[in-house]
């Protein structure tokens, strides 16, 4: 399977601006090549007609190798990568527009979510070092994982260290830092436990396991809530554009950074410790989004990361070689006894225990976490 990484650069001050210059590119690419797809599109609707094809990816550098770079000679200064993979994603974003998967593609803005892509000659030279076209040996402060295999105990499965070189890279900045990402191939593991987990996620506690074991969530926005709405304030009370402003805006980036990685810290720790020691893991397909129209829960919905809960569990169980299970939607895991099955319909979300005729006396979330288990071998039935 195929497995992403991502890391930061250890980067000098050249190099930062030549990072720079090939974003401005791939955002002038994606600029340019939006406007004039959609000049196409209003020229359709207007002239049925007398329609125009949709260009293609291909079309659309021809078209900007022609028409744009005579003009732009500031783009022979960087990779011919760039504009190529930026004119690709744009096909792919209305792609998935036309499917209605996504929303309408949008311009991009300067010095937000700042990121291209580069295809060709990309090596692995060391522990820290990665060659790329144009940019030459970028140095990391992680280790590259050619040469920093997964750890696991000793079994006749052993994955060895994967040897690649990757076909592209993604170079992105966060705040004032740069990271580049990559794909590379892994083989999965088996499972060695057949044990089966029920895990029911909330608000209080970000996960309950059926075990018994309650997992904290890391809360990191509302840790930061004062902080951050304090640096705000101040960024707001200076003149837009200025020195100070452009300093306050990296410092609230770096705050937003800091906190989505507490986040995502907490998730993947709790994800790989369920994929890794149990064969057969059981949550909720819970509606986020309807969750999150609930005002009173939303802020905290979105501070335990329930979506990137899910993403993660999913890859990680297919790695590690466990089975995810995914409990129907109107499955009533909160409501019913998990040792007679009486179902109480009027169970309330105020409702902390939760207590049976049958004198079985548990917390909710512990009940719901063991039907999720017991879930498990109803759906194989």
């Amino acid at each position: 399977m195929l497995l992403g990484f991502k890391t930061e650069l250890k980067l000098n001050n050249q190099q930062r601006t030549e990072l720079l210059k090939h974003c401005g590119v791939a955002r002038h690419a994606w600029n340019w090549g939006l406007g004039l797809t959609k000049q196409i599109l209003d020229w359709n609707k207007a002239n049925p007609t007398e329609k125009i094809k949709f260009p293609t990816a291909i079309d659309l550098h021809k078209w900007l190798v022609a028409l744009v770079k005579p003009e732009c000679l500031w783009y022979y200064e960087c990779s011919k990568s760039t504009p190529q993979e930026a004119l690709r994603a744009l096909r792919i974003a209305w792609k998935y527009c036309f499917e209605k998967k996504k929303g309408v593609p949008q311009f991009k803005k300067k010095g937000q979510h700042d990121n291209f892509t580069l295809e060709g000659a990309v090596k692995i030279l060391g522990s820290h070092k990665i060659q790329v076209p144009k940019l030459g040996v970028l140095k990391t402060y992680e280790c590259l994982p050619t040469h920093c295999p997964r750890k696991k105990k000793k079994s006749p499965n052993k994955v060895p260290s994967p040897q690649f070189q990757p076909k592209s890279v993604t170079i992105s900045r966060e705040a004032d830092k740069w990271f580049i990402s990559f794909r590379f191939d892994v083989e999965q593991e088996e499972s060695t436990s057949d044990s089966i987990v029920g895990v029911d996620l909330g608000v209080l506690n970000l996960a309950t396991l059926s075990t018994g074991e309650i997992i904290e969530g890391a809360k990191s926005y509302k840790q930061y809530k004062d902080k951050l709405s304090r640096m705000q304030w101040l960024k707001r009370h200076k003149v837009k554009g200025s020195a100070n402003w452009k300093k306050a805006n990296v410092q609230v980036a770096r705050l937003h950074s800091q906190i989505a990685n507490i986040r995502k810290d907490t998730l993947h720790k709790l994800t790989t410790l369920l994929a890794k020691n149990h064969g057969v893991i059981v949550i909720e397909d819970l509606n986020v989004s309807g969750m999150m129209a609930n005002h009173k829960l939303a802020a905290s919905i979105q501070d335990m990361g329930f979506f990137e809960f899910r993403r993660q569990l999913t890859y990680k169980c297919e790695l590690y070689g466990s089975k995810l299970v995914i409990a129907d939607r109107w499955f009533p895991s909160s409501k019913t006894c998990s040792n007679c099955g009486t179902v109480k319909k009027e169970l309330s979300l105020k409702d902390r225990v939760f207590n049976c005729e049958c004198g079985v006396s548990l917390n909710r979330d512990l009940n719901a976490a063991i039907n999720l288990r017991n879930y498990s071998s109803v759906a194989a039935s």
